[in-house]
């Protein structure tokens, strides 16, 4: 493992694949290195062209955390990680870390280009809307000691899934490690506003953002998620849609990295 130091102090521990153009890939809302693979199989699949960054965000795995949280000193996350890369790079993201990618880009880091993963965007009824004082909710759990309850909220409210499936879940080897990171869910839920209200996307949030974008969802996933990769690259004049076969809210390696090569190609 390497690290970077963020300007506020933070620590960004990262690992680092290949060399060539740098690409660093932003997870979403709970996972990091030790339960999220595939970042390291993209890298490992890709070195031959790419320095592949796949890092913590602040408050996971391996990263530090610094207090008060603000969408800002992740984006300074990133222009550490950028920076330490020496170029200009290619940020991929996944799900909300697709808006956290896209917030980094039109705050004027040096970006190559973007690509997103089914950035989980709420544009309609398709799905219900977050509830309006989610942050709220999981701030509170959070200081109250009941990060459980933080990591419920999230499952079914973020995630959608049925309370039945959550109570299951934690039984799983997967829950504990999602409750020693539930305080950085509402990260997330700062990083995603109001784009999950059910309301049009706001059309100068990234106005800025004029690199190439190439927004992906698998074409056998959740209908709100391939309206909200819709509504994302409609929002977006620099950005193509494209529909990758078999998958959901989750790829594999070896499907992403053709793509991301062939995106790199083009930019």
């Amino acid at each position: 493992m390497s690290t970077v130091t963020s300007a506020d102090g933070t620590t960004i521990g990262f690992d680092a694949y290949g060399a060539g153009r740098p690409l660093v890939l932003v997870d979403g809302a709970t996972a990091h290195r030790a339960v999220n693979p595939v970042n390291g199989e993209v890298g490992q699949l890709l070195s031959d062209g790419f320095r592949t960054y796949a890092y913590d965000r602040r408050g996971r795995g391996e990263s530090t955390d610094t207090a008060p949280y603000t969408i800002a000193r992740e984006i300074e996350d990133l222009g550490a990680l950028i920076e330490d890369a020496g170029r200009p790079a290619i940020l991929f993201g996944w799900s909300s870390g697709c808006l956290l990618a896209l917030d980094a880009a039109a705050a004027g880091l040096p970006v190559a280009g973007l690509v997103l993963f089914e950035p989980p965007v709420v544009v309609d009824d398709v799905r219900p809307p977050l509830p309006a004082d989610y942050v709220e909710q999981l701030d509170a759990f959070v200081a109250e000691g009941r990060r459980d309850k933080a990591a419920e909220l999230f499952m079914t409210a973020a995630a959608g899934m049925p309370a039945e499936a959550v109570a299951g879940m934690k039984q799983s080897p997967y829950w504990a490690p999602l409750e020693e990171i539930a305080h950085t869910i509402a990260y997330d839920g700062r990083i995603m506003g109001s784009t999950m209200s059910g309301d049009p996307l706001p059309s100068d949030r990234w106005a800025d953002v004029k690199v190439p974008v190439l927004v992906l969802y698998g074409d056998k996933t959740w209908p709100a998620l391939s309206a909200g990769a819709r509504a994302v690259a409609d929002n977006l004049p620099s950005a193509t849609l494209k529909a990758i076969p078999g998958e959901n809210h989750s790829a594999e390696a070896a499907t992403l990295a053709p793509v991301l090569r062939e995106f790199a190609d083009l930019t």
